[in-house]
């Protein structure tokens, strides 16, 4: 996959999303135990139109991080700030004011969307319990699937009726229902073969392009954010190892661990493969542990 967005401009304004030495501990299982470390003050920022790709294996922390900026993992220390407001540590009903600008598409796209609603009642209800017309939020659907090529007859459909990227479709229109500004997207096409990913890519890269739409894009697979990021950001063991522009951290990685994560990365040619998990294991036995 080759790299098909485009770097906003840098305005020197503040960023849209700052994550500042953000700390994340779960309670250990039993009285005794001791607290788990899932983030050690992790740092990063997020421009107005531009997508952070957020990179690590599983256990990395960059879902926990990805859930912290929603709201949905707790934050023991450090700050989270949008358009320059403290939005860490904000109660509920604080926090449902921030669902307008601050959306999420998740991995799997049928557990997240209601199987026993047609996909026109999953992207009204949204615009409805905002106060919309019924006639403005249809109005609007229209609109969402045209926007994301999926057929006007499908606000009439069940969820179960369409493919996985199909899905993923109309779960991309729901996070888009109320113009966020910025989109938690996690690991949203890791579960769709390789064309229909490079089919949900396009589509959001083209939505960015067209709305100013900011993505935080949680991944596993480095030759997706190569596609879509501008910058990257590396994670192990919940903390940030290596930050920079996509096409230098994807192909000339400066990191140990971000190297051994470039070379996982499969390949269709069964000689490179094997050159490359050869290399990995010279450099694991080299480097040993990563901390």
């Amino acid at each position: 996959m080759t790299s098909t967005a485009h770097a906003p401009t840098d305005t020197g304004e503040q960023p849209l999303l700052a994550v500042e030495d953000v700390v994340v501990e779960y309670p250990g299982r039993t009285r005794r135990a001791q607290p788990f470390r899932a983030l050690h003050g992790v740092s990063l920022t997020l421009r107005a139109g531009e997508t952070l790709g957020l990179v690590g294996e599983s256990g990395s922390g960059k879902t926990t991080l990805g859930r912290a900026v929603l709201g949905l993992a707790p934050v023991t220390s450090g700050t989270i700030r949008y358009a320059g407001r403290t939005v860490s540590g904000l109660g509920k009903k604080e926090r449902r004011t921030l669902s307008s600008d601050i959306q999420v598409v998740f991995q799997d796209p049928y557990t997240s969307l209601n199987p026993a609603m047609t996909v026109g009642a999953i992207l009204t209800e949204p615009l409805l319990v905002t106060g919309v017309s019924r006639a403005d939020a249809e109005r609007r659907v229209a609109d969402l699937l045209d926007q994301v090529r999926l057929p006007a007859d499908a606000a009439h459909r069940l969820p179960r009726e369409f493919s996985g990227g199909q899905r993923q479709r109309v779960a991309i229109a729901r996070a888009l229902c109320r113009d966020p500004r910025v989109i938690v997207c996690d690991e949203p096409v890791s579960a769709l073969d390789l064309s229909t990913q490079a089919h949900v890519l396009d589509l959001l890269v083209e939505i960015q392009e067209r709305t100013g739409v900011a993505y935080l894009f949680v991944t596993h697979d480095l030759s997706v954010v190569r596609r879509i990021s501008h910058r990257v950001a590396v994670m192990h063991h919940g903390t940030l190892v290596e930050t920079g522009d996509a096409a230098t951290v994807t192909t000339t990685p400066s990191h140990p661990y971000t190297r051994r994560l470039l070379l996982a990365a499969p390949v269709p040619d069964p000689q490179r493969q094997a050159a490359r998990r050869a290399e990995r294991l010279r450099l694991a036995a080299a480097q040993g542990p990563l901390a």
